[in-house]
Order: structure tokens, then C-alpha cells, then sequence
């Protein structure tokens, strides 16, 4: 469904250009739920306005993004509005701020239907008030006409899900769509995802820093950090036995309930700021498994059953840890 090579948010102009993210791969097949976590500042939100062509003015986005035959990132702004919305839909991390609090939800729907659409208002209508049904809204045709504000976060996110499906698109940006919400609502709208994933054959990249959501939903993980992919594979095998110290670090910081009262180790140090990595391994300065050949550049190597890990040490230090 979509195959992203090499992406990268930089600036367009200086001596040394700012690097935001990148690069970054992955691919993702059709009708799969592809996760993406790291911490805050790691590259997950803007890698996924990359893709929808959205990231800050004065930067500009490199390498490839093939969503079936076309390009995102070479694609032009008049193809990305055809693009947008009925191939590729987002739902942004805070749905009251990405709807409109002045118009009602209705005129919005109509609109991102119509978009696309050579419909009437009337049949657009129609479609929302159906959309509505689809994504668990009570009284669809009578909420229809109310504003953001008249709605709960939870109704809010089923809102910008319905929006999303409005023109029919294939391929899901989901950018941490359970964050503002509490656990009873957060699985109400996971059981949604994945029922319109299994009934309309959807494709979804899912970005969240809750590994617990991830486990639960995701069928294959890419873990991110200072804006580069540093392990990827299947997310019962990779949340079971991570192959790198970043990704270990990160299990650490997950509460567990079996041991209440222990102080876990988390992961030492902060983050690099944007642009100003260390050199070789991005995560060396925090990593406890350091080494003097940790400095040189570290690439993606294959560990069999389609995982991936950006670590030299990475078979050692799972072999380690499983004994």
C-alpha cells in the first residue's frame, strides 16, 4: 500500500540545513496496522506530515513515499489536494483543535465529501449522516448539526474518523488518536479502527508513545528515535524481545503492575536536541552498551522474520538479556 524510502524534513535554505527528521523507511501493506512509537520529539508526527506534504514553512521534504502509483513527496500541491482526503486521510493528534469551532459538523462532513465528490448537498448530507452511524454516534441525524464543542473528546476523535472515511480513502494516518482520552473511550475507538481496518480493507499507520495501545493493536512496530527508524519487525516479537537498547529503554519506562513500589531504570539522559545528533549512533550518548565503535555510522540490519535493528551490538545484547 504505501513504501516510504529515505524521507527527510529539512531546510530549504543555510550553509547547514536543519534536519527535522530523517531519513526514514518503512513500508506498509494493504490492509495492515502499522505502529510507530518514541518519545516526544522523536520524529513520529512530523514524518507523518511529511507525508501528507503539511510540515512548517521554510522546510521541504526529500526521498519517496509511493501510495500506490503516486508519489507524496514529489507529487504537487494541486495533485495533493486531490490526494488528500480520498487516498489519504489523517486524524490529527487533538481533534478539537483540527475541527472548525465555528461551522457545525455537518457543513464540515458536506464539505470534505463534496471535495471529492460530484454529489448534491442533500446525498452529501446523507453520506455524513451514514458516516456518522458507521463510526458509533448516537442520533446521527440530530448530532449531525451540532458544533465541536457540543461534542466529548471521544465523540470528537469518532467525528475526525468520520471525516477521514468521508471520501473513501484507503490509507489511515492515525497521529496518538487515544491520547486525550481516558481508557473506557481509548478502547471504544481502538474496536473502531480495527473493525473499519477488517471491514473496508483499510491500511493504517498508527503513531503512539503508549506501548500498551501499540501491543494491542499494531501488527508490525517501527521504533523511532532523533527522527531515524532504530528497529522494526512484528509487534509480539519485537515489545517481547527488543533488540535495541533504545527500544529496551522504553519497555522499562511502561508501568508494570506486577511490581508496584520498584523503581524502574528508564532510559538516562534526555534527547538530543532536533538536528544536533551525535555522530554514529544517534542514542549513544544515553546508551548503557556504548562502545568506541557505537561513533561510527550504524545501519539497519536484517535479523531474519522481517526485523530490522540499527545496532551493532544488537545480536549480543539479545542474546544477553534472553539469558
Amino acid at each position: 500500500m504505501l513504501r516510504v524510502d529515505d524521507i527527510a524534513v529539512r531546510e530549504v535554505r543555510g550553509e547547514n540545513p536543519l534536519v527535522l527528521t530523517g531519513p526514514v523507511s518503512f513500508h506498509i501493506e494493504e490492509g495492515e496496522i502499522f505502529g510507530i512509537v518514541g518519545e516526544s520529539g522523536s520524529g513520529k508526527s512530523m514524518t507523518a506530515l511529511a507525508l501528507m506534504q503539511l510540515v512548517p514553512g521554510g522546510f521541504k521534504v526529500t526521498g519517496s513515499a509511493r501510495l500506490g502509483e503516486t508519489d507524496l513527496v514529489a507529487a504537487g500541491e494541486r495533485q495533493m489536494r486531490r490526494v488528500r482526503g480520498r487516498d489519504v486521510a489523517m486524524i490529527f493528534q487533538e481533534p478539537m483543535s483540527a475541527l472548525n469551532p465555528v461551522f457545525t459538523l455537518e457543513s464540515q462532513l458536506v464539505a470534505a465529501i463534496r471535495a471529492h465528490r460530484s454529489v448534491s448537498r442533500g446525498e452529501a448530507r446523507r453520506r455524513a449522516v451514514e458516516l456518522f452511524r458507521m463510526v458509533g454516534i448516537p442520533d446521527p441525524e440530530t448530532r449531525i448539526g451540532y458544533y465541536p464543542h457540543q461534542f466529548s473528546g471521544g465523540m470528537c476523535q469518532r467525528a475526525m474518523i468520520a471525516m477521514s472515511l468521508a471520501s473513501g480513502a484507503r490509507f489511515l494516518i492515525a497521529d496518538e488518536p487515544t491520547t486525550a482520552l481516558d481508557v473506557t473511550i481509548q478502547e471504544q475507538i481502538l474496536q473502531l479502527i480495527e473493525r473499519l481496518v477488517a471491514e473496508n480493507g483499510l491500511s493504517v499507520l498508527f503513531i503512539s508513545h503508549d506501548l500498551g495501545v501499540v501491543a494491542r493493536l499494531c501488527d508490525r512496530v517501527a521504533v523511532l528515535y532523533a527522527g531515524e527508524v532504530v528497529e522494526t519487525g512484528a509487534a509480539d516479537m519485537l515489545l517481547r524481545n527488543p533488540l535495541h537498547p533504545y527500544s529496551q529503554g522504553l519497555l522499562r519506562c511502561a508501568p508494570d503492575l506486577s511490581h508496584i513500589g520498584v523503581v524502574q531504570r528508564g532510559i538516562p539522559g534526555t534527547p538530543p536536541p532536533v538536528g544536533n545528533w551525535p555522530k554514529g549512533c544517534r542514542f549513544r550518548d544515553r546508551c548503557e552498551f556504548a562502545q568506541q565503535r557505537c561513533a561510527e555510522p550504524q545501519e539497519l540490519r536484517d535479523f531474519g522474520a522481517g526485523r530490522q535493528v540499527r545496532c551493532c551490538r544488537a545480536g549480543e545484547i539479545g542474546m544477553a538479556i534472553s539469558a
